[in-house]
């Protein structure tokens, strides 16, 4: 039986020579074109940011379809109805409005789908969110969500004032490299017996320096009074603290601020409950 990455890899061999047919008439870009999981074609590609392509008024009107074709085709999401990180890029589309696919990486069935081979040429970290958007593919959450709000329109999930901005960014890497990594399935798996006690002691020790921070910055949400970045690490950081049986109110200001948020459609819409791989039993 094939799995969802053979498939992939069968309809991605038809981009891969549609896109090496194309770039030998034109022979004029020069970006590196990701068309295929497993077999990158160096030298071969378009400008994905979709900028202007060079060359004469016939061939950049080539150009330009296949660039328009590639930047509005549909997002493919690889991700896990429980992955923080899958869960942070959910809630990135869903501010903006960008409608997208998933095709669901199941972190445990199989021994988990993310470390067949298939996958790794995907994502060779092996972790999800692996993101298909605009003819490349993105893993890392902060990436893939600075990449979709430099791209797309709708509410700016970094603000404009670099101060806010920084802070906006001090508090997801705060969450994203300080906590949410040190419970983690691929970590408490390693840690066995006593991953419970693990997973509460960094989550505290993280949410002990997070609430004096988000003290000082949050207004309406976590910087301000515009929701960004650091609410869409926020929201999926507190889901798996109350998972871990963390006492979550001994942190006034993230309790207050995670459930202003859950108010909020995008936020809802994203959540684990509701995804297309979400179990029966946990869903909403």
């Amino acid at each position: 039986m094939r799995t969802l990455y053979q498939l992939y890899s069968l309809k991605s061999s038809f981009t891969q020579t549609r896109a090496l047919n194309y770039c030998g008439r034109t022979n004029m870009l020069s970006v590196h074109l990701f068309v295929h999981p497993s077999k990158p074609t160096a030298g071969v590609g378009l400008d994905t940011s979709c900028h202007m392509v060079r060359g004469s008024q016939s061939t950049q009107r080539e150009e330009g379809d296949l660039r328009t074709s590639l930047c509005e085709a549909t997002p493919i999401l690889h991700g896990y109805f429980r992955s923080s990180c899958s869960w942070r890029v959910r809630i990135a589309f869903a501010l903006k409005g960008v409608e997208y696919d998933q095709l669901p990486v199941n972190l445990i069935k199989d021994g988990g789908q993310q470390l067949t081979e298939e996958y790794k040429a995907l994502n060779p970290m092996q972790q999800v969110p692996a993101v298909e958007i605009d003819g490349t593919t993105l893993s890392q959450s902060l990436a893939v969500i600075q990449y979709i709000d430099e791209t797309r329109p709708g509410p700016r999930l970094l603000p404009a004032d670099p101060k806010a901005r920084a802070q906006v960014r001090m508090i997801s890497d705060l969450i994203a490299s300080g906590i949410q990594p040190l419970q983690n399935l691929y970590v408490i798996q390693k840690i066995g017996a006593e991953k419970m006690q693990w997973s509460q002691h960094f989550i505290d020790r993280g949410f002990q320096a997070l609430e004096p921070i988000l003290k000082q910055t949050a207004g309406k949400y976590c910087v301000g009074d515009e929701i960004s970045m650091a609410d869409i690490c926020l929201v999926p950081q507190v889901y798996n603290a109350e998972r871990f049986k963390v006492d979550v109110g001994k942190y006034p200001t993230i309790k207050r601020l995670n459930e202003a948020l859950l108010e909020i459609e995008a936020f809802q819409v994203s959540h684990p409950s509701r995804q297309p791989d979400t179990p029966d039993d946990l869903r909403a």
